[in-house]
């Protein structure tokens, strides 16, 4: 037994904004069946001792650490401004 439709396979298409041929929707609601079916398995497994994470393996973070540094002077960085004023950048404006 089918735990999806086609027919709902091809509202999700259309939701989706997808044109899907008759052959390709009978292919996906196959694959999303077997997907369906897999999840089903997950949820028998015990999971009642085993802490919630948010990734499967143990992460670290691994970037350099955040040490604040002076940044160029403003007038270097202006200087090759197309368009500035008063110390800061102009750009064309894009709400009226």
């Amino acid at each position: 037994m089918s735990r999806i439709s086609i027919e709902q396979v091809k509202h999700v298409a259309d939701l989706a904004r997808l044109a899907i041929t008759e052959e390709e929707a009978e292919m996906f609601t196959k694959q999303l069946d077997a997907i369906i079916t897999f999840a089903e398995q997950l949820n028998e497994l015990d999971t009642e001792n085993v802490p919630p994470t948010s990734h499967v393996l143990d992460m670290r973070n691994v970037m350099r650490e955040d040490i604040p540094v002076l940044g160029l002077p403003r007038e270097e960085v202006l200087k090759n401004a197309p368009d500035q004023q008063d110390g800061q950048f102009r750009v064309p404006a894009i709400l009226e």
